[in-house]
């Protein structure tokens, strides 16, 4: 795909190496820097179908799958994109094997630990949207711990969706709007769309503009189905592990040259 974007024949292929090179690697494809997605949001399927594709257990695709959301982290950053959502864990992951779920709980919190100083370093606030207080106790202090450790960091947003169902997401909105007209907080009529939005999960943040989803599923899976009304949608047969920045950056440039009309005539 990069050599349908590369421009001319006579242009020195560019090698990308690292992260920093991130902004520098989007010029080279076209894309502008001005008119980036301020909202990127990830389904990271295939860590599973990875592993086993290896003769490698379902786990060391989740465990090989932080690596690809450090790296784009990194990317994020230096292309100073304000808002990162990656897909962890749905309300429908319990359903899988114990060991496997028991494995990922395990992930969340090694992860947390070993990364938090680095998401600091690079600015990043640490934000787990979901059911968490379903989660258990041990992880649910993690959580509460880096959350209080980068509350001040303002480079990126980095929501961590856990325990997360878009339908669950609602319910818990309507739960909310509706404890709180009884008490008066807020009146019926005040229910719109921008209110029902500050009840959300991902208050006081943009909605994705872009929504990339790993392994080729062609489907939405219960992720921000409030959010994502008007998403663009990328789907890329690349499975997460192996998900890289400039495949990322290609569907920004995908993005930036669609037409979004949002009901609108052209």
């Amino acid at each position: 795909m990069l050599s349908n974007l590369q421009k001319g024949n006579n242009k020195t292929e560019f090698v990308y190496k690292n992260p920093s090179q991130s902004a520098d690697f989007a010029k080279y494809l076209g894309v502008d820097l001005n008119k980036l997605p301020k909202h990127i949001a990830f389904i990271m399927d295939g860590n599973g179908r990875w592993a086993n594709s290896k003769g490698q257990k379902r786990t060391f695709g989740h465990k090989s799958g932080v690596k690809v959301v450090k790296e784009l982290v990194k990317a994020f950053r230096f292309l100073n994109i304000p808002v990162m959502t990656v897909y962890a864990f749905s309300t429908e992951n319990w359903k899988r094997a114990p060991e496997e779920v028991d494995f990922l709980m395990n992930l969340f919190e090694e992860s947390i630990i070993k990364q938090c100083n680095e998401l600091k370093e690079n600015g990043v606030r640490v934000k787990f949207i979901g059911r968490t207080h379903e989660l258990r106790p041990k992880l649910r202090e993690r959580i509460n711990w880096i959350e209080n450790e980068t509350k001040d960091q303002t480079g990126l947003t980095l929501n961590v969706a856990a325990n997360y169902g878009g339908r669950t997401e609602i319910v818990d909105a309507i739960t909310n709007i509706t404890n709180d007209i009884e008490i008066g907080k807020i009146n019926k009529s005040d229910i719109n769309e921008d209110l029902i939005s500050k009840y959300l999960y991902t208050s006081n943040q943009p909605d994705p503009d872009l929504i990339i989803r790993t392994s080729g599923e062609m489907r939405i899976s219960n992720y921000l189905l409030w959010q994502i009304a008007y998403s663009e949608i990328w789907v890329t047969q690349t499975c997460w592990p192996d998900f890289t920045i400039p495949e990322m950056i290609q569907a920004i440039y995908d993005f930036q040259n669609r037409d979004r009309r949002f009901g609108k005539e052209k």
